[in-house]
């Protein structure tokens, strides 16, 4: 590892743990006056879960030096079940956050004055999950079934496609999930909620007890949001907008962050094993092969790019927004009352790093990006 590489870690509870030092200077000096003992800017970005292959590129820009090239001191802060990002950052807490749009959009109408700069990933990894013998093909089939999810913001996506499919909230019986497919697999859910990158691939990770062998994906039928029109956009960088617009150290800070987060994500889509290893040396506890699945699963959320990792597309933003406002929860309630203000997103940083980007050679968009095969161990291991 580099040095000024620093990475915190979150307990169960939400609470900072541990800091882990890899040969950086103590908080103290010219760091206390905004300036790092290597004189590097300091920077600290949120992640809004554990440290894990969703978040892989940020750890590749830590660990191949990317931030540094740019001028910053950057340390990761872990999420947890109690730690809502976004919170974080419109607290003064730390300098970006990363999170959901709708889960900010909420957040923004209720006084969070942050920006959407960077629209890291591109697709939904949010899917349905059932046993394809369960009669559940698509939203339509939801009527009548157990359905999971884990709420916390996460239910949107559900309720729109059932909604575009006639179903409504009290049409089915709404189970609450824990952030694992325990209740599928017992067959307390008819259809789990799943990411790609993690809940799915944990049930592919288990026996089946009627094969003997692992589940196979045709053992499974998926509804995916991105299929259905009802996917909203996901992982965004946020930062805080009364900085932005008064702050022009922020401002400059912020496209070189881009920059070098954008240049993380490229070294984990052309070096995915590699990626997965600087995950789980980060702390993680995921077992190999499914940290190597998020990184790849997360790669296709990115690659290819239509305009450029990071840009932020009007129609998908306003489709989010649309969904936000126009989409009731089993209590009546939607994210949105009145439409986010201007500040709410911007691709001014994000065009700018993309474009110092392309000067040095760098292929932003990858469009004849390929996935890599990655086989699932037993417990991911």
């Amino acid at each position: 590892m580099a040095s000024g590489k620093r990475i915190r870690t979150a307990a169960a509870a939400g609470t900072a743990a541990i800091l882990f030092l890899a040969g950086c200077a103590s908080d103290s000096g010219a760091e206390a006056d905004g300036e790092s003992a290597e004189g590097l800017t300091p920077v600290t970005l949120q992640l809004q879960w554990f440290s894990q292959a969703q978040f892989a590129g940020y750890y590749a820009a830590l660990d191949q030096g990317f931030f540094e090239d740019e001028g910053l001191d950057v340390e990761i802060v872990e999420g947890g079940a109690d730690i809502v990002p976004q919170d974080v950052l419109a607290s003064g807490d730390v300098d970006y956050a990363i999170s959901w749009v709708p889960k900010v959009l909420g957040s923004i109408e209720q006084g969070a004055n942050i920006t959407n700069v960077a629209q890291i990933f591109e697709r939904s990894a949010t899917l349905q999950v059932a046993m394809a013998d369960s009669g559940i093909d698509g939203p339509e089939d939801l009527a009548g079934k157990k359905v999971g999810s884990w709420g916390y913001g996460n239910e949107w996506e559900l309720f729109a496609g059932m909604q575009d499919a006639g179903v409504e909230p009290g049409d089915i019986e709404l189970i609450q999930q824990a952030f694992d497919m325990n209740g599928f697999l017992s067959g307390d859910i008819d259809a789990a909620q799943a990411m790609t990158y993690n809940e799915y691939a944990q049930v592919l990770e288990t026996v089946n007890p009627d094969t003997g062998e692992l589940y196979q994906p045709e053992d499974l039928t998926v509804i995916d949001w991105n299929e259905e029109g009802s996917a909203m956009l996901q992982d965004a960088i946020w930062a805080d907008a009364d900085r932005l617009a008064d702050d022009s150290e922020y401002q400059e800070t912020t496209t070189a962050f881009i920059k070098a987060a954008i240049k993380g994500w490229i070294y984990a889509k052309d070096n995915p094993e590699d990626a997965a290893r600087i995950v789980t040396e980060s702390g993680s506890t995921l077992g190999q092969s499914h940290q190597l699945w998020m990184t790849n699963e997360t790669n296709k959320l990115i690659f290819p790019s239509t305009n450029g990792v990071g840009m932020i597309d009007e129609s998908a933003w306003q489709k989010t927004v649309d969904i936000a406002m126009g989409t009731q929860n089993e209590t009546g309630a939607t994210i949105l009352t009145t439409e986010p203000p201007e500040t709410a997103y911007t691709n001014e940083y994000v065009q700018k790093a993309l474009a110092e980007l392309e000067e040095e050679g760098v292929d932003t968009k990858a469009a004849d990006y390929q996935p890599v095969e990655v086989t699932l161990a037993e417990g991911g291991n």
